[in-house]
């Protein structure tokens, strides 16, 4: 049955894979790319660990605290790589990704 305590947290994760995404798509146009490669890399580890961690919480995992500690070290290090760059999706991914993995934390 979905745990109603939850909701904040996978509204995070949720959040956190949308801004991923779109950092992901943007990186792609910046005209240095071989410098975005870290970031882009890290945008798609993050939106996959963040689906899964959601998915993991509305089916009521019994891994869903190892899964949301999981995705709070890679949100927090995708934060800290989309907080290197200047373009305006990398810095509303990095505040995502920060808002995502203290969800993950307070949830577990």
């Amino acid at each position: 049955m979905y745990n109603q305590t939850y909701e904040q947290c996978i509204q995070a994760c949720l959040e956190c894979l949308e801004a991923c995404n779109v950092c992901y798509d943007a990186c792609f146009h910046e005209e240095d790319l071989k410098m975005m490669a870290d970031c882009i890399r890290m945008d798609r580890e993050c939106a996959d660990i963040c689906a899964f961690a959601a998915k993991s919480m509305q089916s009521n995992s019994p891994f869903v605290k190892q899964i949301c500690l999981l995705c709070a070290d890679i949100c927090e290090a995708c934060g800290n790589e989309c907080k290197k760059h200047s373009h305006e999706h990398c810095q509303k991914c990095a505040d995502a990704c920060f808002k995502c993995a203290e969800a993950c934390r307070q949830m577990v």
